[in-house]
């Protein structure tokens, strides 16, 4: 057995890998752990790095997002090239730290989610759900030396749950305080929100998938303006732009925010027909491409509120929302956010604001999910995503 296998109270490093719906590159940190796995760890970052994928393969990326063009050739070879670029960024990484591979005790991959598809399908006498991540566990580990935790999310639709979200149990660990309930709000290019009440057990965190964040924004700039933008950097274009209140009445009719909870979603729902329909209505109502990307960008702080006051607000009214991931960075998006939550007494922060990293925050959670998986921990919250039970997540590749 791995001496990365036993409980250690000594320190360690951990490293975590993490890209998201946004495809905009591999977020690579390293961590230094102290104490006991299924005790409140002690983590410091020492180092971060995000390495932009080349334009063709992050088309080709996005090609395998269409389950017509995702054959199993395309997504096998996508899956060993990305452990390939995986394990390039961890080791670059662990070189910025000033570290050699031998000192680190595990890598945490998420991988590149393609499909995720939480409810239950009725299938030959079975209910079946799924997900599928890409970024080969065992390329990594073979390429690193390093053993190398992968695939978390199955384990979790094992037993019940949707497998999302997983960073809230992370959060818990690192965020909770005794005397201020707290909101944990990523946006990349899907948000969630983790709820986590002053002094709270880890049984009353709760945590779920507020709707579109950067994916509609990213979404329609490339749209409008084709060769030119990938997103809307630092909220330019919706900065002058305007809100059309009948285009956003409009898209706050799609059925998602009224789900009830445990729920989770992504590009299956928001993804490249949901663009086509909100860009039909737009063209039919003469809406300018500026009042667009507007709209939509007011759209994700409003699911934002709007989840706040459905689910949250009565049982949990909160202190502090913590914005992180690539949107807390568009200064429109964090205004409009600020004008939904503030009346409602809560102070939205970021997560540079109290000291912390934006960009880091979800390569740091699969660092410390890792960790947990080599100790053999239950790192799953069963109220969050709906399992039936605690469980050890996570596939190992040595």
């Amino acid at each position: 057995m791995s001496s990365a296998m036993v409980s250690k109270s000594q320190s360690r490093y951990a490293v975590g890998l993490m890209s998201g719906t946004s495809v905009d590159g591999i977020d690579a940190a390293v961590i230094r752990m102290s104490g006991i796995p299924g005790e409140s760890p002690q983590v410091e970052l020492i180092a971060f790095e995000n390495t932009a994928y080349t334009a063709a393969i992050r088309e080709e990326i996005f090609m395998l997002f269409d389950p017509i063009q995702a054959t199993v050739d395309k997504v096998g070879k996508m899956n060993v090239l990305l452990g390939e670029l995986f394990a390039e960024a961890a080791l670059s990484v662990i070189a910025r730290a000033g570290l050699t591979p031998s000192e680190v005790s595990v890598i945490g991959s998420h991988g590149q989610t393609i499909y995720h598809a939480p409810d239950l399908e009725r299938m030959h006498g079975f209910d079946v759900h799924y997900t599928v991540q890409i970024g080969e566990g065992s390329v990594i580990a073979a390429r690193t030396g390093i053993p190398c935790v992968s695939d978390f999310r199955p384990a979790d639709m094992a037993v019940g749950g949707q497998g999302a979200p997983l960073v809230p149990f992370t959060e818990y660990l690192l965020y909770r305080e005794a005397h201020r309930t707290m909101l944990l709000q990523n946006i990349g290019g899907i948000g969630n929100i983790t709820i986590i009440p002053a002094n709270c057990a880890p049984e009353q965190v709760y945590a779920f998938d507020t709707g579109p964040g950067n994916m509609l924004i990213d979404g329609v700039a490339q749209r409008l303006y084709p060769g030119q933008l990938t997103m809307d950097t630092g909220g330019a274009i919706a900065r002058t732009g305007s809100i059309d209140a009948g285009f956003l009445h409009f898209l706050q009719q799609e059925g998602y925010y009224a789900l009830p909870l445990p729920k989770s979603t992504g590009r299956e729902r928001f993804g490249s027909s949901y663009i086509d329909r909100l860009l039909r209505y737009a063209e039919e109502h003469g809406i300018s491409s500026e009042n667009i990307v507007a709209t939509v960008t007011k759209l994700t702080a409003w699911s934002i509120g709007d989840a706040y006051r459905r689910y949250i607000r009565d049982q949990n009214p909160a202190d502090v929302m913590l914005v992180g991931g690539g949107g807390s960075y568009n200064p429109v998006l964090m205004a409009y956010i600020s004008q939904e939550m503030e009346p409602m007494g809560v102070q939205v922060m970021t997560q540079e604001q109290v000291g912390l990293s934006s960009d880091a925050k979800e390569a740091v959670a699969f660092a410390l999910l890792a960790d947990y998986t080599l100790a053999r921990q239950p790192n799953n919250l069963p109220a969050v995503t709906g399992a039936e039970r605690a469980i050890v997540m996570g596939k190992v590749s040595y």
